[in-house]
């Protein structure tokens, strides 16, 4: 990725466009279609607690909140499950 590429992404917000982080989480869900529902459900929200970082994990709850995302219903079910982010802590004052 070139100089500005990166700087581009880094004044972004989000880690990745809400296009992609849809997909990617309805492709988990796909997969997960072929088990028991409530299988399914956990495999979903265990699979996004241990593989994405909080940044997608935060844009994740966003469009969820947002109403218009497109996520496949196993996805929506299987959110009360995902870790929340927390917000980050302030830096300590220097000594």
């Amino acid at each position: 990725m070139s100089r500005a590429g990166i700087a581009a992404r880094q004044e972004r917000k989000w880690p990745m466009s809400p296009e992609k982080l849809v997909y990617m989480a309805n492709q988990i869900a796909t997969f997960f279609h072929s088990k028991p529902h409530d299988e399914a459900v956990a495999g979903v929200a265990a699979h996004i607690n241990s593989f994405w970082e909080p940044r997608m994990r935060a844009q994740f709850f966003a469009l969820i909140a947002s109403g218009e995302a497109g996520f496949d219903p196993l996805v929506l079910e299987a959110a009360p499950s995902i870790r929340k982010v927390s917000a980050p802590r302030p830096m300590p004052e220097p000594v």
